[in-house]
């Protein structure tokens, strides 16, 4: 449990993000939101944390210039994604597992735009993992472009706005957030993942079942 924290303590100090830059934050933005390896980054709390320090001024740039870049390196994330599923195609279902690859991101993604349509595209913001896989996915069925263009841009003003401008605004009107930044961020993996792991096991359970059917 004491490692956990540390951990934890590790990725959500003040020094870990200023370390990291305001540039390599776009970059880890950009590579979450539309490549298949990028599904492993912190997004969500990189993005509280950073309008967190910019209300302190730990973050020397301006919450209008974070929040436009943020949303710019999402938009981009996203089309880069869609760029890439539309080139593989259905073929990228048979590619092989590895480290930066797993099949089953690629199926839960088919599942939740299966459920929620192109609207997966703004409600896949909020959740890892599908976030980095439904632009992904939209490539791969070949969603219509305008509609991809117009479900992106609201999708990542959301998400951004939601996590940044929460984060800046917790700052200014409560300074002392940041000491609790530990337990907001377990929260908010909490609150993000959990579903996740529901559907996962529901998917697994329905399987088993039609299995068990078949037999």
């Amino acid at each position: 449990m004491d490692s956990f924290w540390q951990h934890l303590h590790n990725l959500t100090s003040a020094q870990s993000v200023i370390n990291l830059g305001f540039y390599v934050l776009l970059v880890v933005v950009f590579a979450e939101t539309g490549l298949f390896f990028g599904f492993f980054l912190p997004g969500d709390y990189l993005l509280f944390m950073a309008g967190l320090f910019c209300s302190t001024g730990k973050f020397d740039v301006s919450i209008y210039t974070l929040v436009f870049s943020l949303i710019a390196a999402g938009v981009l994330g996203n089309y880069t994604g869609y760029w890439f599923g539309k080139r593989t195609g259905p073929a990228i279902f048979n590619k092989d597992n590895s480290f930066f690859f797993k099949k089953h991101h690629l199926v839960i993604a088919e599942d939740f735009y299966a459920k929620y349509g192109a609207m997966a595209l703004v409600l896949g913001r909020f959740f890892p993992i599908i976030r980095t896989f439904a632009p992904i996915f939209a490539g791969v069925v070949k969603v219509d472009p305008k509609k991809f263009a117009l479900y992106n841009v609201i999708g990542c003003i959301a998400w951004v706005s939601t996590f940044t401008l929460g984060g800046f605004f917790l700052g200014r009107k409560y300074p002392q957030t940041k000491e609790y930044i530990h337990y907001i961020v377990l929260g908010l993996i909490i609150v993000t993942t959990v579903p996740l792991i529901f559907a996962f096991l529901k998917r697994k359970l329905h399987k088993s079942e039609n299995v068990k059917e078949l037999k």
